[in-house]
């Protein structure tokens, strides 16, 4: 199948996922018949009921309604965060039905039209929302698959038009050589899913034949990496890079020199380097696609964030409350440093929750020294995910590992206590797995809302 024109029916298993979910409503709003199973009741499966997607929650079977029952006229989308064993795929499988993950599907989207590709171990989800943002406020037809929910959409897709399509390239099961970009921007290399790689060199060969997919003139690259093309930086000799930088009532203020000349007096609200350089990387590529560099000006400082990347839960006189995505070493140090920008003078708690026992293990001693940065650590126990307990690799190992004096391990349901009996005002939480859910209660606890 190379075209999706001809397909009305579409179902997804794991519809509530963050990129299922992009994808399902898309088809939705293209008009396609769109239906799914999740698991659990969320608020992203709440929105996609909202807006007239059917749902269920039972993996029973009876559930599928009779559009779906047709084979050939249904397509079935999965993720592989959905066991290989699970009823409804095992059903259609054996049936016959055409399934593909959703990656596959949305290179086949992404591949029809102009497409940015943005991949990174770290930042792909920021950087593809800027540069959705970017594009949309600057009245580009585009359309933007992003990883998280942004706050200036509430959502994550933005849907504009289709003259362009920004995607995020995810490393994760080699899903991004699936794809065939018009111009494409890598904003780390950093070992990760080593699960699915064999080793760090297998992820830096792997990012390198995505790399090539386009000319070097057309890879947008972070400064440093063993990949040729226009290269990106903060304060280097990079082709891209921000100079003179400060800080303004809370909003980044620098100029950008690029090989054409110079973009003078920019503002950016999220706090951190990190961001800061993914939102360089954002405006590169706007310019490359050949936008008006004073539109992607206005558009860049109206830009306010993705969900779960340095969200301010509470900020109050006497307790800040930040929440983060951040599972991996690297965007551990990264939390650290923005809260240590923002609040120079303050202690900082982290809770972290581990995400996969994969990760953990490869990573031990790097979680340790990243979260013995801060003044105080909680640790929950390790989000499992998909995978099954590794014998040694427990919370209780990394607690071990690290070096500051105030740390110990809890329960979700202790978080709220173990905060208010704290010294430490500037509190974040952090993590890939359920605390993102948790954290929403312990703001609401803390706040004394119904």
């Amino acid at each position: 199948m190379s075209s999706l024109k001809d397909i009305h029916n579409i179902y997804f298993i794991g519809i509530g996922g963050i990129g299922m979910s992009a994808l399902a409503t898309y088809f939705h709003n293209e008009g396609k018949n769109v239906s799914g199973y999740d698991k659990t009741p969320s608020d992203i499966t709440q929105n996609l009921e909202a807006i007239g997607i059917d749902i269920h929650y039972s993996d029973r079977g009876s559930e599928i309604q009779s559009d779906f029952l047709e084979k050939k006229e249904v397509l079935v989308i999965y993720t592989p965060a959905v066991p290989k064993t699970m009823g409804e795929l095992t059903f259609f499988r054996e049936s016959g039905y055409l399934l593909k993950k959703r990656a596959e599907v949305l290179g086949m989207i992404a591949n029809q039209h102009f497409s940015i590709a943005v991949a990174g171990t770290h930042g792909k989800t920021t950087t593809s929302s800027i540069l959705g943002h970017i594009l949309a406020a600057s009245g580009e037809k585009v359309t933007a698959f992003v990883g998280g929910i942004t706050n200036n959409y509430q959502s994550n897709l933005i849907q504009k038009g289709s003259e362009v399509i920004v995607v995020e390239a995810d490393e994760f099961d080699r899903s991004f050589l699936q794809l065939k970009p018009n111009l494409l921007c890598i904003t780390s290399m950093d070992a990760d899913h080593l699960d699915i790689y064999e080793n760090e060199t297998d992820l830096i060969n792997t990012f390198e034949q995505f790399g090539h997919l386009v000319d070097k003139n057309k890879r947008f690259i972070e400064s440093g990496l063993s990949i040729e093309g226009n290269t990106l930086g903060i304060d280097t000799n990079a082709d891209y890079t921000a100079r003179n930088i400060t800080i303004v009532d809370g909003y980044y203020r620098f100029d950008l020199e690029y090989p054409g000349g110079v973009v003078n007096d920019l503002a950016f609200g999220l706090p951190g380097r990190h961001n800061l350089f993914n939102a360089i990387t954002a405006f590169a590529l706007g310019m490359a696609y050949g936008t008006s560099i004073q539109k992607l000006k206005e558009a860049l400082a109206t830009y306010s964030g993705v969900n779960r990347r340095f969200t301010y839960r509470i900020k109050s006189k006497d307790l800040v409350l930040i929440d983060d995505y951040a599972h991996h070493p690297t965007e551990i140090e990264a939390v650290n440093q923005s809260v240590r920008e923002m609040y120079p003078k303050e202690d900082v708690l982290a809770i972290f929750q581990p995400h996969l026992y994969t990760r953990t293990r490869d990573f031990m001693a790097d979680f340790a020294v990243a979260l013995s940065r801060f003044d105080e650590v909680i640790l929950l126990n390790i989000y499992p995910a998909r995978e099954e307990a590794i014998d040694g690799i427990t919370s209780a190992a990394l607690l071990n590992k690290m070096t500051l004096s105030r740390k110990q391990i809890l329960n979700k349901e202790e978080l709220s206590e173990a905060i208010r009996k704290s010294h430490c005002k500037i509190i974040t939480m952090m993590g890939a797995g359920d605390i993102g859910v948790e954290i929403l209660k312990i703001t609401k606890e803390l706040t004394n809302e119904d």
